[in-house]
């Protein structure tokens, strides 16, 4: 994709090259490609995993009973899904809901920083093992990690628990709480920043 073109062209080319990826074995079980969704121009960007049997129905990301949850959890810190980005660490469903295999991951991981550099967010948000591992380094443990800032590349990095992990144990409901309240006054403090400038 040409540098000079402006994110405005680039986005939808993309997204079309998301759709028609054969780069490893999940296209062949895929209803559908689900690139992500979400306003492009957020400073906020949630990754999760990989779609699941409803996402891959719909082509939309985080919509079953843990992107219900999300949804009610971007509420109670004053936030709608438009206002953010969400995307996954691989495009197409795994078979059975299972995480990505390495090769998986590694042939999609591209798509996910060229929307990374086309977005350019300012917080990076890790919705479970699988994306904190692919981003935030191997060694990252969620339960061990979650809540914790990272910088790189003057981008705010954080791990939490994912949506469906809470709907199997609601003791991590609180943690869980406790790193989205840190999501919104990290996002508080940017718009502060902003403001700031001249």
């Amino acid at each position: 994709m040409a540098a000079e073109k402006s994110p405005r062209v680039l986005w939808p080319l993309l997204l079309e090259e998301i759709r028609a990826c054969q780069k490893c074995g999940l296209c062949q079980g895929r209803t559908q490609a689900v690139p992500g969704e979400g306003n492009v121009l957020s400073p906020l960007l949630f990754v999760g995993e990989g779609p699941g049997a409803r996402e891959d129905a719909t082509g939309r990301p985080f919509v079953g009973a843990a992107g219900q949850l999300l949804d009610r959890m971007l509420g109670a810190i004053g936030l709608v899904r438009e206002q953010v980005y969400i995307a996954n660490i691989v495009k197409c469903r795994p078979p059975g809901n299972r995480a990505p295999t390495p090769d998986e991951a590694a042939a999609c991981l591209p798509y996910l920083r060229a929307q990374v550099a086309l977005i350019r967010p300012q917080i990076i948000v890790c919705l479970g093992a699988t994306p904190a591992r692919y981003i935030m380094g191997e060694d990252t443990r969620v339960t061990r990690d979650r809540g914790k800032w990272l910088e790189r590349k003057g981008v705010r990095l954080m791990c939490t628990f994912h949506p469906a992990a809470l709907l199997r144990d609601e003791s991590k409901k609180r943690p869980a709480w406790e790193d989205f309240q840190a999501i919104r006054d990290a996002l508080h403090t940017l718009k502060l920043n902003t403001e700031e400038e001249p």
